[in-house]
């Protein structure tokens, strides 16, 4: 037996979701054969630092097949790889790559899956995993009865562990006869950025901000912090900030350590994509704004005057920490 985990990257570099993934697979089944698969151009010595984070082999499909995302394809290769493996644990990130993948490798192999792991699986009496369920709101314990399981993992939900150790790669070929259905003319990304999805500390706004002129206040802080920048549905919709920075449940779902929310009441459709960061500060000037509840941290008060000087102070311990 062994357990495989998808690893997933981004313009020829793996992302941090499959460190994350890898540090699970480990924990979640010790002593198992830990095997990593890696689909397109990556090169070889970050395929081989993958050994750091637990995979004692790397399996390296690479080919035209795999020069643009098709989550058939991904899907597929990650299911013989599963089978080659003779392997009862399927690993993926909980994003947008690993939801697609994960229902075709899991129809596949005949699996249970459990979307969105949160924790460990109990394995004391069977095979249970935690989820969020209702927005975030509670917990619900799975339980999987299948003798190979698949299972997404949510951001941030386990710490990163790594050693000096280096993985054996080996390519590999999945033996699919079939071409790909997407095909993909142009992407469009924003490269001078931290992606939402990878951040750990995100700084977000909604319409106490009052304009798009004024987000400068929450770029600056974010520069400071190293941090990602995010907002509120109605700022996306009525344009003062793109779409792709829009979390909560109709937008982008984030866990990162540290969420700051400006001038946000904080609605439970926006709850619903943060309540997984593990620590959230509300800067609101209404005491009564639900997003306090929320909160480990709040500041009632102006966001025009709160932000400069939480960006100055930070700017000053940071200065006096090199």
């Amino acid at each position: 037996m062994a357990t495989i985990v998808f690893v997933d990257s981004f313009k020829g570099h793996i992302k941090k979701s499959a460190f994350e993934s890898l540090t699970y697979a480990k924990k979640a089944q010790p002593g198992q054969e830990l095997i990593a698969l890696v689909a397109g151009d990556v090169p070889q010595n970050e395929l081989e630092a993958l050994g750091q984070y637990g995979a004692s082999k790397v399996w390296h499909a690479n080919g035209p097949a795999y020069k643009d995302f098709d989550s058939e394809i991904q899907g597929k290769t990650l299911a013989k790889a599963a089978e080659k493996a003779n392997a009862n644990l399927v690993v993926l990130p909980f994003d947008h790559t690993g939801k697609s993948i994960a229902p075709i490798v899991a129809v596949a192999l005949g699996a249970g899956l459990v979307s969105g792991a949160t924790s460990l699986p109990d394995t004391s009496n069977g095979f249970a995993v935690k989820v969020n369920v209702f927005s975030g709101k509670a917990l619900a314990e799975v339980e999987v009865l299948t003798e190979t399981k698949v299972i997404t993992v949510n951001p941030n939900s386990i710490p990163v562990e790594k050693d000096e150790r280096t993985a054996q790669v080996e390519s590999f070929d999945p033996g699919l006869n079939i071409s790909p259905r997407v095909h993909v003319k142009a992407v469009h990304k924003n490269t001078d950025e931290i992606p939402l999805p990878e951040a750990e500390r995100v700084v977000s706004a909604g319409r106490g901000l009052k304009g798009p002129e004024n987000w400068g206040l929450v770029e600056d802080l974010a520069k400071t912090l190293d941090a990602a920048t995010a907002c509120s549905r109605p700022v996306s919709d009525i344009g003062w900030r793109p779409h792709h920075e829009h979390v909560g449940q109709t937008g982008i779902t984030i866990r990162p350590n540290l969420y700051i929310a400006a001038g946000i009441s904080g609605a439970i459709q926006h709850l619903a994509g943060v309540n997984g960061s593990k620590t959230i500060v509300v800067i609101n000037t209404d005491p009564e704004a639900p997003f306090f509840k929320a909160a480990d941290y709040g500041v009632v008060g102006d966001a025009f005057e709160v932000l400069p000087k939480l960006n100055d102070a930070l700017r000053k311990f940071k200065e006096a920490s090199v």
